[in-house]
């Protein structure tokens, strides 16, 4: 399964799972195998975790917590509690840790630790002065939430090689529209 980690937080590349909220969900994080996956690709841990349903239940209500108090960010819009609550209670749990072997550095934790640190990475943005930096992709349909690190502030997509493409393309082909006589043999 191919994931995508553009957001520039851990929190929002999560929330991320799911693509095109909008007008055809399409959820990357269907079972338990799909999160391993994914913890897997994310370098969270370097084994992950079986997890439980239970677990697996626990991770996408932060997911969502996580996308909703970000999007209320970008909105301007109230921030639910129960949201906050969600948060909140899920980056209480110990983390992801590192430990020291023979070999090197080895990261390592639980279902619950991956949650938790995800939580964190989210208390740290929505807390801090990041969450007025946190952007919506401009590409229709993508519904992902990015933090828009560019100096000026006026990044647009969530990245340029497909969305900002894809939107420059289009732009493109509006203001050059195809003609018969423009598609002869070049000279």
């Amino acid at each position: 399964m191919p994931f995508t980690f553009v957001s520039g937080n851990l929190a929002l590349d999560f929330a991320g799972t799911v693509k095109h909220r909008d007008t055809a969900p399409e959820d990357l994080l269907s079972s338990p195998t799909l999160l391993r996956e994914w913890v897997a690709a994310a370098g969270l841990v370097d084994s992950p975790p079986v997890v439980s349903e239970p677990e697996f239940a626990r991770a996408l209500e932060v997911r969502e917590a996580v996308y909703r108090l970000a999007l209320a960010s970008v909105t301007g819009g109230r921030r639910s509690q129960n949201d906050v609550a969600v948060i909140n209670d899920a980056a209480a749990a110990a983390p992801v840790t590192v430990v020291l072997t023979q070999a090197g550095l080895r990261r390592e934790g639980t279902a619950d630790a991956i949650v938790a640190t995800v939580a964190r990475a989210a208390v740290v943005l929505l807390g801090g002065p990041d969450a007025a930096r946190i952007r919506e992709c401009e590409d229709p349909p993508c519904t992902r939430l990015f933090v828009d690190a560019s100096r000026a502030r006026s990044r647009r997509w969530c990245e340029m090689s497909g969305c900002g493409n894809r939107t420059k393309a289009a732009g493109f082909r509006a203001r050059h529209p195809a003609s018969p006589a423009n598609h002869g043999a070049r000279r």
